[in-house]
């Protein structure tokens, strides 16, 4: 029997079910629209066991539409909230399975990532969250946003179940055969629980990046929070090489420079149209489709607050052009020249940095991370730590994380 049998599980209202669950990314454009069939990820999931309790919130459209709604916030549910500190942020996209996740609302909860989607989340209501390398899970029947960047992974309360959940998802999907046949390389022979190891941080190489990631003040209680953690992980048996720096962080870390913004604005457009056209019925059949139906519905979808500025950009796009191209390319050469030449160059395990602050640098290279619960700063917020590494470093990612939670035990359940 399956570890996930009679497991439940919510999904990000992203992720398509064939059965009476809407997928609507939060947004009321969608409500009622009927994928074709299950996901590739809940495909697996059912042939697990688990059981599909239902969709849960997220910051509408992947935080895809507007500049200025705040996250954790959709048309159909509202705003999501901090289950530890109310006021604090939740962050997102995968808001609502995190919040879900962290408030013991289910066992098992299911996100997506572009660019900081899991950890970030995962990271603000302390929770664990695993961004695969992309196309170890497949993206069928997920609403899309970059055929690059997108990834699916667990939000869960332990790295355990959260690796049990990985276990389950990843593989060869024909709907998404191209990327899924690429990674499944890397998928390990007999799975990733054999990766949970009490002693994973032993003879491990890791990096700490600290400029343009750390910030805060070293004196900070979160500053302290870290430090401590380093010295732990030192007395692990890990090596932790210190102030390393990428080539062209700058760049990396700004949407608009990287080409980052360029070609998620295109790919959207592209990508969606083709989603919306697979559906076996729909409201919208187009991204123009949705902008009209948002100007007919602005009181229940906030048009007047929170605008559809992004949409409007993306649907002024002209698809994969010789621009975008540049841009994905220039984002492929800033990875190699920078994260990978350094992990090769100082034979790195793992990059460490706290929270979501990494997220750009592991979304355009479609490289791995893991979010883990790091601690609480004086109010009582959450704050993550993030082991990030090269496609395929999910099994050396895993025994660090493990290791480190193991070690520290810092998460605590949220007031009720």
């Amino acid at each position: 029997m399956s570890r996930l049998h009679g497991i439940p599980v919510l999904l990000k209202d992203n992720i398509g079910t064939a059965d009476k669950l809407n997928t609507t990314a939060g947004s009321f454009a969608l409500l009622g629209s009927v994928v074709s069939r299950d996901s590739g990820v809940v495909r697996r999931l059912r042939k697990a066991g688990a059981v599909i309790l239902g969709k849960a919130s997220m910051n509408e459209w992947a935080s895809f539409r507007s500049l200025t709604a705040p996250d954790g916030w959709c048309a159909r549910s509202g705003q999501g909230i901090n289950p530890y500190v109310r006021t604090a942020n939740p962050c997102g996209s995968s808001s609502g399975s995190s919040i879900a996740a962290a408030a013991n609302l289910a066992t098992v909860t299911l996100g997506t990532e572009t660019d900081g989607s899991i950890i970030c989340p995962a990271a603000s209501n302390s929770v664990v969250g695993i961004k695969p390398t992309v196309g170890l899970t497949s993206r069928s029947m997920v609403i899309p946003l970059s055929p690059r960047q997108d990834t699916i992974g667990p939000i869960c309360r332990t790295v355990t179940d959260a690796v049990y959940v990985l276990d389950a998802i990843v593989g060869y999907d024909v709907y998404d055969a191209k990327a899924t046949k690429e990674a499944a390389k890397y998928i390990p022979q007999g799975g990733y629980v054999k990766f949970l190891k009490l002693e994973g941080l032993k003879g491990k190489r890791i990096g700490i990046l600290r400029e343009g990631f750390f910030n805060f003040s070293k004196n900070s209680r979160k500053g302290k929070v870290f430090e401590q953690q380093f010295s732990l992980m030192r007395k692990k048996g890990a090596m932790l090489i210190d102030n390393l720096q990428i080539a062209n962080v700058s760049v990396i870390l700004d949407y608009n420079q990287s080409g980052e913004e360029i070609a998620l604005l295109a790919e959207f457009k592209v990508e969606l149209n083709k989603y919306l056209s697979q559906l076996t019925s729909s409201p919208v059949r187009s991204l123009a489709d949705v902008i009209s139906f948002n100007e007919k519905h602005k009181k229940e979808e906030k048009i007047k607050e929170y605008g559809q500025q992004i949409f409007l950009v993306s649907e002024s796009t002209n698809g994969i052009t010789s621009i975008v191209r540049n841009a994905i390319s220039n984002m492929a050469q800033l990875s190699s020249k920078g994260i990978e030449t350094l992990m090769r160059e100082k034979q790195l395990d793992a990059i460490v940095t706290p929270d979501a602050t990494v997220s750009s640098i592991l979304g355009i290279g479609g490289y791995p991370g893991i979010s883990v619960p790091a601690g609480y700063d004086e109010k009582g917020v959450p704050f993550g730590i993030c082991f990030g590494g090269l496609k395929g470093y999910e099994p050396r990612l895993i025994e660090i994380a493990y290791a480190f939670e193991q070690a520290t035990k810092v998460r605590k359940p949220p007031r009720p």
